[in-house]
């Protein structure tokens, strides 16, 4: 028996700790003794009921997580007993262009997520994580680092001397600061902590703006940039989307891959028609480009996640309300065991 962290109705007070019996792999599967998690946003709304009410429960959340390999099942050759893997968030997204059928079997919701001692997943879902990265650092890397990646790397053509703007400190925008300054791009990240983005300065960031201060932040930006950015990562939704295209240039991309501020939103299409610019959503991403970005992180050791906070496995319910506070910089993680 081991143990996972499991609810059975919607809210964070009905998350419990419980025991279970972890399956031996079969064909094609592997056993993994989890080492440690970290924690989404969307891991947040999964567990209060608020990101899909009819998901069917029990359910054991987070999507995001890292272990060593102490059993393999027939037919694996991908990887084996002693390897150190990250659990992918769509596990069937092998790579190419994304299927309902297949983006929608994610971990943590509908499948079963990584918040326990010992997961058995499909071989195929797994990717072998950067040697140089510790547990903790690792577990960052399914959901916000390939976000990030992707929104930059697989759909966003970023290269050396682009221009990106970034909104907000939590785990996605940092990850796009840092790939961003590895591909050579100019970066500028928003904030509404001057705090943070003096922390941001120090990560690499060219340039920052309190949109608190300057709540109407899309212009300046777009001038900083000379006339617009390439390209925006758009975390905040409704209240942000509007600032977000006049801050990108035209012909740019507007990367959506949030919407912390709400989900519905006048739409300003006429700015989007007329300067050509493309509004790309952004699911994550599919296992080749984890390993690409895996590989580009293991050419530059000196790129690490930030994590913002590391809290025990018992104390897996205050890692979540840490998260939804949105006091964080950098990423919240959970280690499940040494």
């Amino acid at each position: 028996m081991s143990r996972a962290w499991s609810f059975d109705r919607f809210g964070l007070e009905h998350l419990r700790l419980v025991e279970v019996d972890e399956p031996a792999p079969g064909p094609g599967q592997v056993t993994l003794a989890v080492t440690a998690c970290s924690v989404n946003y969307r891991d947040t709304l999964m567990v209060a009921g608020q990101y899909d009410p009819r998901m069917p429960l029990p359910l054991v959340p987070l999507s995001d997580g890292v272990g060593r390999v102490i059993a393999v099942g027939e037919g694996v050759d991908r990887v084996a007993v002693g390897d150190r893997v990250a659990a992918t968030f769509a596990p069937r997204w092998i790579a190419g262009e994304p299927e309902r059928s297949v983006v929608r079997l994610s971990r943590g919701g509908p499948l079963p997520g990584m918040l326990a001692e010992r997961r058995t997943l499909d071989a195929e879902g797994v990717v072998k994580v950067p040697e140089h990265l510790t547990d903790e650092e690792a577990a960052t890397l399914p959901c916000a680092a390939l976000t990030a990646w992707s929104s930059l790397v697989t759909e966003g053509n970023v290269t050396a001397g682009s221009t990106v703007l970034v909104q907000g400190t939590g785990g996605v925008s940092l990850f796009a600061l840092q790939l961003g300054k590895l591909l050579g791009a100019r970066v500028m990240i928003t904030s509404s902590s001057d705090e943070k983005l003096e922390r941001a300065k120090a990560l690499g960031a060219d340039a920052t703006l309190n949109y608190r201060t300057t709540p109407e932040w899309g212009r300046p930006a777009a001038k900083w940039a000379g006339d617009g950015v390439d390209l925006v990562v758009e975390v905040g939704g409704a209240k942000t989307f509007e600032e977000s295209l006049k801050a990108v240039r035209m012909g740019g991309i507007v990367s959506l891959i949030g919407n912390l501020s709400g989900s519905t939103a006048p739409v300003p299409l006429t700015r989007i028609l007329m300067s050509q610019v493309r509004v790309q959503g952004i699911l994550v991403g599919h296992r080749a480009g984890f390993e690409a970005m895996n590989r580009a992180l293991a050419a530059h050791p000196t790129v690490r996640p930030v994590v913002d906070r590391v809290f025990a496995f018992e104390e897996a319910p205050e890692a979540l309300r840490h998260l939804r506070a949105g006091d964080h910089f950098g990423k919240v993680v959970i280690r499940v065991a040494a």
